[in-house]
C-alpha cells in the first residue's frame, strides 16, 4: 500500500481540505447574525473522519484548536449507526468533550452512496445559551445548570428534516432570537462542508482519499515528532497563578506544570494544580487541552497541517477535580479565559530549553458583557466588548510583541469590532480608542502595547459582567530574561452622578443607568531583555509616536528625549547608559 501513495497528491488534498474549512468559515462570516461570529469571528470550521479523527479544521480563534474532535467521537459513541444523510447533530456539553457551553457545535455526517466517509462540523460562540444570566457569563454560577442549556449530542435535523419540537425546546430556553439564526448559519456551514468533501472523494475516488489520509496523518506526526526532537531531552517545570475565584476575595488558584521531553514525544503533565473552585474559575478537560495546544503550536513549525497526526506525539495529563479539569457538575464558563495562565505555565517552563522561541507573558483577559435594552431599536442587545480587551502580546527574541491583539487564546483571531457597526449594533457611544502608553512591557524588546478604551452607555436595564483576569499587580504579563512587566487591566463606570462603581474580576453590576461612561485599560505585553540594550533611536521614535512618555525613556530605557522638540539627545543618553 505504502508504495502506492502519491506524495504529490498527499498535499493536494492536505490543502484542499484546508481550503474547504475556510470555505465553510467564509459561509459563517457572511451568514451569521451576531457580530462576536461575523465581526469577532469567534468560531471553529472542521473535516473528520468516519472516526472522528481530525482531517483538517481552522481555527478562527486559537482557543478552539482542540473544541470538536473529542466531541465528533462522543457523538460517534453515543449514535452509534444511527446517523443518516441530511442528519445534523447540535452540542456544547462541557462533560461530554465541550470546552464551554456558549460554544455550540453543529455537525454533519457525511455519506458517499450508504457509506459514512466524514463529518463537517462548526463551532461558535453563540450570544446567549440560557441558564440564569443573559450572555452566558454568570460569575455566580456554582453549577453547571445556573450557567447554561446544557446540550449532550442532539439530533435536530433527521433525514434532511428538522424536528420541529426538539428544535423549539431549544431555542424556548435561549433569550435572544439572533442566536437561531446564527445556528441555521453554522448549519449551512457544515452543507459547505459535505459538499467541498463529497467533491474531493468523488474527483479521487474512496478508497485512493482513505490511503492518502493515512499517509497524510503519519507525516504530519514525523513533523511534529522532528519539532519535539529539536528541544533538548528533559523535564521542564513552570508555574503560574489564576487571581480570585469568584467567590471569596483574596483566593488563587496555581497552576503546576511539568514538561518532558523524550525521544521525539513530549508531555504536559499538570498533576499537582489547585483543586477545582466552588465558583464557575475551572475549566472543563477540552478547554486545558486546547490552551496546551496552542501554546505548543505557537514553538514549533507554524505550517504543520492540523490533523489527527498533530496530537500523536503529544501527551497530556489533567487529573480530574483540578479547576484545570474540574469533576461534573461544576461551573465551568471562566475556562477558556484560564488559557492565559495556562499559556504562561508552559512559556515559563520551556523559556531554558526554548529561549529564543517563548514569548514573555501576554497580558491577561479582563472582559465585560454587556446586555440591556435598546430602547431606540426597541430590542434586547449584547456585547462582549471585544474592542477593550485586547491588550498586548509578549515580546520574544529579536521581536516586539503585537499591539492591541488580545488574549492569547484568540490571539490573531478575535478582530476588534468595526466603530460604526459597534455603535449601529449596540446602545452604546464610543468616545476613545488609542493605544495606552507606557502600558508596553520595556525590553529589548517591548511588549504589545495595550489600549485605553472609553464609551458611554445609552441603553437602559443594563448589566454587566465582569470575568477577567489581571487586575492585580502580580498578574501583570511577565518580562522574561531581563524584560519588565506589561501594566495591569483597570475598569471604571463613572455615573451621571459623578459616582463611580469599579467592578472585581468577577463580578455582576446591576442597574447600570443610561449616561454611564465606562473606561477599560487593557494591559500591555512583557518585554524580553534588558530595557537599556533597546536601540536608542527607535526608542525616541516611540516617544514622539506617543508611545512611551520622556520620563520612561529616560528612567526605564536610560534614553534622553528633550521634552519640548522630543528629539533625541545622544550625549545625554549615553551617560545615562554608563555603566
Amino acid at each position: 500500500m505504502t508504495d502506492d501513495i502519491d506524495p504529490i497528491l498527499t498535499a493536494v488534498i492536505q490543502h484542499r481540505l484546508k481550503s474547504i474549512t475556510e470555505e465553510m468559515g467564509l459561509t459563517l462570516l457572511r451568514t451569521t447574525r451576531s457580530p462576536i461570529l461575523n465581526e469577532a469571528r469567534d468560531f471553529v470550521t472542521g473535516l473528520y473522519d468516519e472516526a472522528g479523527d481530525m482531517l483538517e479544521q481552522t481555527e478562527y480563534i486559537p482557543v478552539l484548536a482542540f473544541a470538536l474532535q473529542p466531541v465528533c467521537k462522543e457523538i460517534i459513541a453515543f449514535f452509534g449507526d444511527d446517523v443518516h444523510p441530511g442528519d445534523v447533530i447540535l452540542h456544547n456539553d462541557v462533560f461530554s468533550g465541550g470546552n464551554q457551553n456558549n460554544d455550540v457545535a453543529a455537525f454533519r455526517p457525511v455519506f458517499a452512496g450508504e457509506e459514512l466517509v466524514a463529518w463537517a462540523a462548526c463551532k461558535g460562540h453563540q450570544a446567549d445559551i440560557g441558564g440564569a444570566v443573559a450572555g452566558g457569563y454568570n460569575p455566580d454560577a456554582r453549577e453547571v445548570w445556573q450557567e447554561a442549556l446544557r446540550i449532550p449530542p442532539l439530533k435536530v435535523f433527521e433525514r434532511g428534516k428538522r424536528r420541529e419540537d426538539v428544535w423549539r425546546m431549544v431555542f424556548a430556553n435561549i433569550r435572544y432570537p439572533i442566536v437561531e439564526q446564527d445556528i441555521l448559519a453554522q448549519i449551512g456551514g457544515t452543507a459547505v462542508g459535505e459538499r467541498g468533501i463529497l467533491e474531493l472523494v468523488g474527483r479521487y475516488g474512496l478508497e485512493t482519499f482513505r490511503c492518502h489520509r493515512e499517509a497524510l496523518f503519519a507525516a504530519t506526526e514525523r513533523m511534529v515528532a522532528r519539532e519535539i526532537e529539536a528541544i533538548p531531552d528533559g523535564t521542564y517545570r513552570g508555574e503560574s497563578t489564576v487571581f480570585y475565584d469568584g467567590v471569596t476575595d483574596g483566593t488563587e488558584m496555581t497552576i503546576r506544570l511539568a514538561v518532558t521531553v523524550k525521544g521525539g514525544r513530549i508531555v504536559f503533565d499538570y498533576t499537582g494544580s489547585s483543586p477545582q473552585t466552588p465558583g464557575f474559575v475551572n475549566a472543563p478537560y477540552a478547554a486545558t487541552a486546547s490552551a496546551t495546544m496552542l501554546t505548543f503550536l505557537m514553538l514549533v513549525d507554524p505550517d504543520i497541517p492540523h490533523n489527527a497526526g498533530l496530537h500523536r506525539p503529544i501527551s497530556i495529563v489533567n487529573p480530574e477535580g483540578s479547576f484545570l479539569n474540574a469533576a461534573f457538575p461544576a461551573a465551568t464558563t471562566f475556562g477558556n479565559s484560564i488559557t492565559g495562565p495556562t499559556s504562561d505555565a508552559i512559556m515559563r517552563a520551556l523559556s531554558r530549553a526554548l529561549p529564543r522561541t517563548v514569548t514573555a507573558g501576554w497580558n491577561r483577559f479582563l472582559g465585560f458583557a454587556l446586555t440591556g435594552r435598546d430602547a431606540g431599536r426597541d430590542r434586547r442587545f449584547v456585547d462582549i466588548l471585544f474592542l477593550a480587551l485586547k491588550g498586548g502580546s509578549g515580546a520574544t527574541w529579536d521581536a516586539d510583541g503585537y499591539d492591541h491583539i488580545g488574549l492569547i487564546n484568540c490571539a490573531g483571531g478575535i478582530l476588534a469590532q468595526d466603530y460604526e457597526m459597534f455603535e449601529i449594533q449596540n446602545p452604546l457611544v464610543l468616545e476613545r480608542h488609542e493605544y495606552l502608553a507606557d502600558s508596553a512591557g520595556p525590553g529589548r524588546w517591548r511588549g504589545g502595547l495595550g489600549v485605553e478604551t472609553v464609551m458611554r452607555i445609552e441603553g437602559e436595564e443594563v448589566t454587566a459582567v465582569a470575568f477577567g483576569d489581571g487586575i492585580e499587580e502580580r498578574a501583570r504579563a511577565f518580562g522574561l530574561f531581563g524584560g519588565e512587566a506589561g501594566s495591569v487591566n483597570t475598569s471604571v463606570f463613572r455615573l451621571p452622578d459623578g459616582g463611580e462603581r469599579v467592578a472585581k474580576s468577577k463580578e455582576i453590576l446591576r442597574d447600570i443607568p443610561p449616561g454611564t461612561v465606562f473606561r477599560q485599560r487593557a494591559g500591555g505585553g512583557g518585554g524580553y531583555g534588558p530595557p537599556r540594550d533597546r536601540a536608542a533611536d527607535l526608542v525616541a521614535e516611540e516617544v514622539q509616536d506617543g508611545l512611551i512618555s520622556p520620563a520612561a525613556a529616560r528612567d526605564v530605557y536610560g534614553v534622553a528625549v528633550d521634552p519640548e522638540t522630543l528629539e533625541l539627545d545622544r550625549e545625554a543618553t549615553a551617560a545615562l547608559r554608563r555603566p
